[in-house]
């Protein structure tokens, strides 16, 4: 759960996966796996909220259970486990961006989501400061594409977004930009597998 030790010359692509992985599943890491094939990063962090501002505490697992349940469905020593909001002391997405680009600034981050929370995103506090201030992928998931680009974040920055062929150059254009990826959709919800847990148990 610490803070990644990286000196002051390391230059590096990494993408932020943030989530209340409430149980972590293969549907992340699919698109974390996607996110470094297709553009060329080098690491992509799980950023595991202490509590997503937006859901109920109900079922949430505690902060420790989920990080560990996390790490037992990755593999990849490229995908990267860590409650680094809990180390920065941070709730909100938009503090979390800021406080890692100053503590990294030779790090380049992409913040990696899925289409469901584009939908959505204009309820996130600073939403329109995280997307001038970040490059941003967003991948498909069954059901939610119409939803997301027609949504009043994807309006409003219509002009940065970047066509799909150009998705392992996103990590060196200016910040503001994002893509929308239309991989191979997986029905897999935390919720679901919560639901089939308890109907099991």
């Amino acid at each position: 759960m610490s803070l990644p030790a990286f000196g002051p010359q390391t230059h590096i692509t990494v993408g932020l996966l943030g989530g209340s992985f409430n149980p972590a599943h293969a549907g992340h890491v699919y698109i974390s796996e996607m996110a470094l094939k297709q553009m060329g990063l080098d690491q992509v962090w799980w950023l595991v909220s202490p509590q997503n501002p937006l859901k109920s505490k109900k079922d949430m697992a505690p902060l420790a259970k989920r990080v560990e349940m996390a790490e037992k469905q990755v593999k990849n020593p490229k995908i990267k486990i860590t409650a680094l909001e809990t180390r920065l002391g941070t709730r909100y997405t938009a503090d979390t961006l800021k406080a890692l680009q100053q503590r990294y600034p030779n790090i380049r981050f992409v913040w990696v989501m899925g289409a469901d929370n584009l939908a959505t995103f204009h309820r996130w506090k600073d939403w329109q400061v995280i997307f001038n201030s970040c490059r941003i992928a967003i991948y498909h998931r069954p059901t939610y594409a119409l939803k997301a680009l027609s949504s009043k974040t994807a309006q409003r920055f219509k002009k940065n977004r970047l066509p799909q062929r150009m998705a392992r150059v996103l990590k060196r254009q200016s910040t503001g930009c994002w893509i929308f990826l239309p991989i191979r959709g997986n029905p897999l919800s935390a919720t679901e597998i919560r639901n089939r847990l308890e109907h099991k148990e």
